[in-house]
């Protein structure tokens, strides 16, 4: 029997590279192809320690240390890379921990990059929307990857599920009834998906790897607007949510209730509130369908109401 390929996961702990280390440790088929080098900053936390009794190779890393990246992709037949803007909320020192990835695969050989990746809202928008941050500095290291000649596929996670429930949608005063406020449209397409379905696309990306190359790849089980995303939880929760409604918020409005409501700095107000306008204004994926990539699946992504089925606590 052959020896088992290596695929390295960045940000192990994380929600995105979580799964991917969870799909491809629990995955008969992948199991029996594949170890799992999973790398994190700190090798003694608990979650790191899971997955070593799990039977992953736990190894440390940091994103800022381009030697660092060069020991755990040495050997590696695929990578996972996902950096966090919002540790830093740096630009630049995304761009650089994406650029050092990029660096360190070419430098090592090695043969997929999976980069976690997102599109230019100032792209999509024609320079109207130039705050998203987080999807610029993505995006330019995607243009770094293939300028650089690294084989790599890009996979765009959509808008989490994980952000509405409790967050971005929950009961509002003095009624406390459940309210959706966002600064766009009812009808505006939403690209929604379960982070924990991250492992099972790229899966897909790493078992099809030829044909996908130098593409993108897009996490989302469907398009919804804010009006069926309330309609799927009055559905699934009719007493609880009788008046259950969607509220379209100003731009203005949307940033001042990040900033007293959730604590969020101007400067990050400002960002999540562009990333909501994208959606209608340009598109989170440009208004590009779904449909290729959710053929590349085994398994179907999670919907939203069986997203819903699953909050057995809501009150």
């Amino acid at each position: 029997m052959s020896a088992r390929k290596i695929i390295t996961v960045l940000g192990a702990t994380g929600a995105q590279g979580g799964s991917v280390a969870d799909v491809f440790l629990s995955d008969t088929k992948l199991h029996c192809e594949w170890t799992v080098r999973a790398v994190t900053r700190d090798p003694s936390k608990p979650e790191a320690q899971k997955l070593r009794n799990r039977g992953a190779e736990v190894v440390r890393a940091d994103l800022d240390d381009k030697s660092s990246l060069i020991r755990v992709f040495t050997g590696a037949a695929a990578a996972f890379a996902v950096t966090n803007f919002w540790e830093e909320m740096s630009m630049d020192v995304e761009i650089q921990q994406g650029k050092n990835i990029v660096d360190a695969a070419k430098e090592t050989g090695l043969p997929h990059l999976i980069w976690s990746s997102l599109r230019s809202v100032a792209e999509l928008t024609k320079g109207k929307l130039s705050h998203v941050y987080h999807f610029e500095s993505k995006a330019e290291v995607e243009r770094y990857a293939i300028q650089q000649g690294v084989p790599s596929t890009f996979f765009l996670a959509g808008f989490y599920m994980q952000n509405l429930i409790g967050n971005l949608f929950k009961p509002e005063p003095p009624q406390n009834n459940w309210t959706l406020m966002l600064p766009m449209p009812e009808n505006t397409p939403i690209p929604l998906f379960d982070v924990e379905n991250t492992g099972n696309f790229v899966k897909a990306v790493v078992t099809k790897r030829d044909q996908l190359l130098n593409k993108r790849v897009l996490g989302a089980s469907r398009y919804q607007t804010p009006v069926e995303i309330v309609n799927g939880f009055t559905d699934q929760f009719p007493e609880l949510s009788k008046n259950a409604m969607y509220k379209r918020l100003s731009n203005e409005d949307f940033q001042k209730r990040l900033v007293e409501n959730f604590g969020l700095t101007p400067t990050a107000a400002l960002q999540t509130s562009e990333t909501m306008m994208a959606m209608s204004e340009g598109g989170y994926f440009g208004f590009e369908p779904l449909d290729e990539s959710l053929a590349l699946l085994e398994e179907q992504p999670t919907a939203w109401m069986q997203f819903l089925a699953r909050k057995v606590n809501i009150r």
